[in-house]
């Protein structure tokens, strides 16, 4: 071998060794590289799944807090027109207060007088029983002014009866509200309106059907108030089948009161219905306006139903509805909050 080939076989491997070096050494470069790539990737990864949920819990308070601010404005704007209402019909009370107290001082005179000047028409007709005093043109002068006095009274009550109902309706109600039971409350006002109309009329009768939920509970209402609008509804319901009664005499009409409570949902409620005169198309919508009455001149003040409607849909917040077929039925029907 030549002599100056001798380092390189010394120089070759050393070259070897000093690339396998410089191999290894950019391999584990290239691995710490790749290392450091993966970490950052899964921190990234983990701070873009932190930040997703960061930004879905923002925007889930943002929906909450924007359905909380939409239900905060809505409450508001009932308030706000409740009290509105509730103004109004303060005025409108003591407007009604303030003409009921000036009518009554003079319906009270025109009362007292034709009571006193009836009784002593009874004496002036005593008197006129003798056979001396005996006149056929006195006599029916009296029997005239009895006719008139009598006429006199009548329209004075009828008078009296809607000053009361006016005084009613304006007063403004301080009863607290008190769990109840509907269902009770509905036997005894039904048992009390039907005694009543007996009384006036003794040869009526009517079939009553009763049919109450049991699972009704207790539901927070003032029962002076309701009792009234019970009252009222089942006054209504009698007068309506007697009514229907005496226009069909040999029809083998049968009247029926019919009262049912259930519950719907949030709403209690309670059904009154009866096989009476019904109400003619067209005044149904009228039927809860103030002094706004079907009944003959005389029989009704016009103020019950209308009274009824603001105890339930003002002092209650329920809800009062009729339906009625003119000749068929009549159906009001009365949901309270639960």
């Amino acid at each position: 071998m030549p002599a100056d080939l001798l380092p390189l076989l010394f120089v070759g491997p050393i070259l070897l060794v000093l690339a396998l070096g410089i191999v290894a050494i950019l391999v584990r470069e290239h691995h710490r590289r790749m290392q450091q790539e993966r970490e950052k990737q899964l921190l990234l990864a983990q701070q873009n799944e932190l930040l997703e949920q960061q930004v879905a819990q923002r925007t889930a308070e943002v929906v909450a807090q924007r359905n909380s601010l939409e239900q905060a404005l809505q409450e508001l704007r009932t308030t706000q027109t409740q009290l509105v209402q509730r103004e109004k019909m303060a005025s409108l009370g003591e407007l009604t207060a303030g003409i009921a107290h000036e009518i009554q001082n003079p319906l009270n005179f025109v009362n007292n007088f034709a009571e006193v000047s009836t009784e002593l028409l009874h004496e002036l007709e005593t008197e006129q029983q003798l056979p001396a005093n005996r006149s056929a043109v006195e006599l029916e002068l009296v029997d005239d002014l009895k006719q008139n006095l009598l006429r006199i009274t009548q329209h004075g009550q009828r008078a009296a009866a809607i000053v009361r109902g006016m005084l009613e309706h304006s007063r403004t109600s301080t009863g607290e509200r008190v769990p109840a039971n509907l269902n009770a409350l509905a036997e005894e006002y039904l048992q009390l309106a039907y005694q009543s109309a007996r009384a006036k009329n003794k040869a009526f009768t009517a079939t009553l059907i009763t049919q109450f939920d049991v699972g009704l509970g207790l539901i927070e209402l003032v029962p002076q108030e309701v009792g009234r609008v019970l009252l009222n509804l089942f006054t209504n319901a009698f007068y309506a089948v007697q009514q229907r009664q005496l226009a069909e005499p040999n029809l083998g009409y049968e009247p029926q009161v019919a009262v049912c409570t259930m519950v719907e949902g949030t709403w209690a409620v309670l059904k009154v219905r009866d096989n009476g005169t019904g109400i003619p198309a067209g005044i149904e919508q009228k039927i809860f306006q103030p002094f706004f009455t079907t009944k003959p001149a005389g029989e009704g003040t016009g103020l019950g139903l209308s009274l009824s409607y603001d105890i339930i849909t003002k002092g209650h917040r329920g809800l009062l509805a009729i339906n009625t077929q003119e000749a068929g039925y009549t159906e009001f029907i009365l949901r309270l909050p639960r």
